[in-house]
């Protein structure tokens, strides 16, 4: 039961379960958290950086002194998904920063990710081995054939334990699909087949295909010059495999049904709020664009993050959102310095919880925002590890515009833009989240669950 999060600003909603990562002075961009993404039963979280490496972390077992008590994540396995790479024939760099991971559902002892950066894509297996053969008859313990005239007798190999040891290899690469650069993957519903996509496509893969996609929408102009709107996000619907949504600079949702024709390049439907006249600015435009949809875990609505704004919107109702909540309007007169700044351009992500009652997303100065759709309350916390101990209660923070300040309020002129928590991810059935503040991976828990347990 998801209840208990009916006042989301109580001060003793969330607590830290454990902070990840190094206080860095000065800090290596490749470091930087690009991306985090929980697997389907939440056991296992990933994380990709700038510098191409992908960290999965798992969840403790209960321990035997306290039964119901799950662990932290600990460090499970860190590889390398990508390197950078060079295009000779643009002379352009390809940088190895993750774009994204998405996991595959499991479906035997073997877990499966896709990552992306720029260009390319890999699927990544993950596997556990624990036992070690023993006993070979060609080859010596240290793998190395044998004199053949030393071998008088022969034996079965047996297999011994070892310490688990946590293999991760690359399965397949799926490369020279993407002009432009990939913003984001989706995997299909039917397990078989996922999407990528770029600034002015995207195409559908077989999983089991890596030299052939299919391009299932196609924006890009005879004439570049006559060019209005990029891509920004596509998701796939979580139940129905033939639907799936992708987002616009100009801030619309277009839904396309794969069955209707094999290039979607006429929408299902097509979600857009008018613009109030009222509003409009020199950045109507560049703040409207959505830097990310997501379905909620039902299929009935669509989760939405402009540069302001976090929006709701109800399959059946094209016409404007369902709810709109504001995520930092304190901001509105700041975008004059925001835009010479290039803040403006920051893609926020933003997230369900497990019933689809509670979205998040990251705003500046560390800040994070939770808002409870039954009670229509909503938080402000921070990730902070100076400000915080593990199992340590958050408090809620305030930003004040001028006027009184209370004792704790932090004033909007104070915030630092150089903060930014662009990426986070909810556990699919748990209240526990995950944070990414640049360099550093933030777990937080509920503390009503905390407490039960």
């Amino acid at each position: 039961s998801q209840s208990h999060l009916g006042d989301p600003s109580s001060a003793v909603l969330w607590l830290w379960l454990q902070p990840r990562g190094l206080l860095a002075v000065s800090l290596p961009t490749a470091d930087i958290i690009s991306t985090v993404e929980f697997n389907h039963t939440g056991e296992l979280l990933a994380t990709g950086d700038k510098g191409g490496r992908v960290v999965i972390f798992q969840r403790e077992p209960e321990s035997k002194n306290a039964p119901h008590s799950q662990g932290e994540y600990d460090v499970y396995s860190t590889f390398q998904s990508h390197e950078p790479e060079f295009d000779y024939l643009k002379s352009l760099e390809i940088e190895e920063k993750i774009n994204k991971i998405k996991w595959l559902p499991q479906q035997n002892a073997a877990h499966s990710l896709l990552s992306t950066n720029d260009k390319t894509i890999k699927l990544w297996k993950i596997t556990e081995r624990d036992k070690r053969p023993e006993g070979y008859n060609l080859k010596d313990e240290e793998g190395k054939l044998k004199d053949l005239s030393t071998v008088t007798s022969l034996q079965v190999p047996v297999l011994k334990p070892m310490d688990l040891m946590v293999e991760v290899s690359p399965r397949r690469v799926f490369a020279n699909g993407h002009t432009y650069h990939i913003n984001s993957i989706s995997v299909n519903s039917d397990c078989e087949t996922y999407m990528s996509a770029d600034d002015l496509r995207i195409n559908l893969w077989h999983l089991a295909v890596t030299d052939r996609s299919f391009n299932i929408v196609d924006i890009k102009p005879a004439n570049m010059e006559d060019l209005t709107e990029v891509i920004t996000a596509s998701e796939f619907h979580p139940h129905h495999c033939n639907l799936f949504v992708y987002s616009s600079s100009k801030g619309s949702l277009r839904l396309c049904d794969m069955r209707a024709a094999a290039l979607c390049d006429k929408h299902s439907k097509l979600f857009e709020e008018p613009e109030d006249p009222s509003n409009r600015s020199f950045f109507s435009e560049i703040i409207s664009s959505v830097s990310d949809v997501k379905f909620s875990h039902s299929g009935r609505y669509m989760l939405t993050r402009d540069y302001l704004t976090v929006k709701v919107w109800d399959l059946n109702m094209e016409a404007r959102p369902l709810e709109t909540y504001q995520v930092h309007d304190y901001l509105r007169s700041k975008l004059c310095s925001l835009y010479e700044n290039d803040c403006i351009f920051d893609k926020f992500e933003c997230a369900w919880n497990g019933s689809d009652s509670v979205i998040m997303t990251g705003a500046y100065n560390n800040f994070f925002r939770m808002f409870d759709r039954n009670t229509k309350r909503d938080v402000t916390l921070e990730a902070s590890r100076e400000s915080s101990k593990p199992r340590a209660v958050l408090k809620p923070r305030r930003v004040c515009v001028g006027g009184k300040r209370r004792r704790d309020d932090i004033s909007v002129d104070s915030l630092d833009f150089t903060k930014k928590i662009l990426h986070t991810a909810w556990h699919p059935t748990e209240n526990i989240i995950a944070i990414a503040a640049t360099n550093n991976l933030y777990i937080f828990q509920d503390k009503v669950n905390s407490d039960m347990h």
